[in-house]
């Protein structure tokens, strides 16, 4: 399907939003907000559940099928040109489907590094010739995407990467390895940052490359977790051959694609506000039956609970303040729902009890599974000097290692 230029009304049958091409009326965000929970009531029993940024392994058949729906109903690529699959409408537009589609619970898109990180990036350094190739093959599902950035010498400190990509006449010849790279198993494209001057300053050597993930010399293996489940994966890439049209943005100029991205994934993270706060609903309803039940709770966890309540509707306003554009503010979005995500783990296990040990009981594996949201996206001490440094004006971390601040 083709999306029109601009979307006016509501489609007879489907429900999708249409307009006769070449019209000039851009719809009202709220109008906008209401077809699109209208459509997803009628289309949510299609969806998967709401699994967040990345799409699990074991959901991809269903979450594919629902970002071909979507592509084919016109909820696909919202601010994208229509050129390449999109709907040409705005980022107001765009964040008010996230929107409705986090209150129905179900996934905005298939996968975050697609449509935020490749698509975005794309859109925003790509040729004419990558956007064309990439963009509409993203909203349709047509290629699914990962992000091949840390490594296992390179996590925090990203710009310390060391996989290399050596230019052989119009080919770039890759050499290195990537971790914890979430749906590499199943994905076809990445986004990768890779050496290309070895002799320049760390964050100056780099470039971003759009990456086939089905070139000869590319080993995927899953990467099992404390929870006993494989989530991520790590990337071998041993002399894989890639085409010098696949490198987006500057040569050596990769470290600002890599950041305007990472803003991006942050922004998007940040959107989960409204799934924070269901879980914090969750948590007073807890509360509320504990207190029905004679006071099953004991002083000491009744104020911890309530002061993850506090923080969580704190977090909740300021998720509303960040606005459809992401930027370095993402920051604190970021920092603070993933910090509150593991304090109501632990207020899970705390009011579970001796209960949380049993295998029934998922209060355990919520705990064990926290500490990665620390991590994703970049870790919380990164969030921290970026929230110091850029957002309150600090004088920049020491680096002792080089010298330089």
């Amino acid at each position: 399907m083709t999306a029109p230029a601009t979307v006016a009304t509501t489609g007879a049958t489907t429900g999708a939003i249409t307009a006769p091409t070449g019209t000039t009326d851009m719809i009202g965000v709220d109008e906008f907000l209401g077809l699109a929970q209208a459509w997803l009531i009628d289309n949510t029993e299609s969806a998967p559940p709401d699994y967040g940024a990345i799409c699990p392994p074991d959901m991809i058949d269903r979450a594919l099928a629902w970002q071909q729906l979507l592509f084919a109903e016109g909820w696909a690529g919202i601010d994208w040109p229509v050129a390449y699959g999109g709907r040409g409408l705005t980022p107001e537009h765009r964040a008010a489907w996230v929107r409705a589609c986090a209150m129905a619970g179900v996934p905005p898109f298939l996968n975050m590094v697609g449509t935020v990180l490749a698509g975005g990036s794309t859109l925003l350094f790509g040729t004419d010739e990558q956007k064309d190739e990439h963009l509409r093959a993203i909203v349709s599902a047509e290629h699914t995407w990962c992000q091949l950035f840390s490594e296992p010498g390179a996590g925090s400190d990203l710009a310390g990467l060391s996989t290399k990509a050596e230019r052989d006449g119009d080919e770039y010849v890759i050499t290195g390895q990537k971790v914890w790279c979430s749906g590499a198993r199943y994905s076809d494209r990445g986004i990768l940052l890779a050496r290309t001057d070895s002799s320049a300053a760390k964050h100056k050597g780099i470039s971003f490359f759009l990456f086939d993930m089905t070139r000869p010399g590319v080993e995927i293996r899953p990467l099992k977790q404390m929870t006993g489940e494989a989530e991520f994966d790590e990337v071998f890439l041993d002399e894989v051959r890639v085409p010098a049209s696949s490198l987006l943005g500057p040569v050596h100029g990769g470290w600002g694609v890599a950041m305007a991205t990472l803003t991006n994934e942050r922004g998007s993270i940040g959107s989960a506000a409204i799934g924070l706060t269901r879980r914090m609903d969750a948590l007073r309803q807890t509360l509320r039956r504990e207190a029905a039940a004679g006071g099953g709770v004991d002083e000491v966890t009744r104020d911890s609970l309530v002061r993850v309540l506090m923080e969580g509707r704190a977090l909740t306003m300021l998720g509303t303040r960040q606005g459809p554009i992401a930027s370095t503010a993402a920051s604190l979005g970021k920092l603070g729902i993933t910090e509150l995500m593991f304090a109501t783990a632990l207020a899970r296990v705390s009011l579970a009890g001796a209960n949380a040990m049993l295998d029934t009981n998922d209060a355990a594996r919520s705990l064990l599974a926290a500490p990665g949201g620390r991590i994703a996206g970049g870790t919380s001490q990164i969030q921290r000097n970026l929230i110091g440094e850029r957002l309150l004006g600090l004088p920049a971390e020491p680096r002792p290692a080089d010298g330089s601040r």
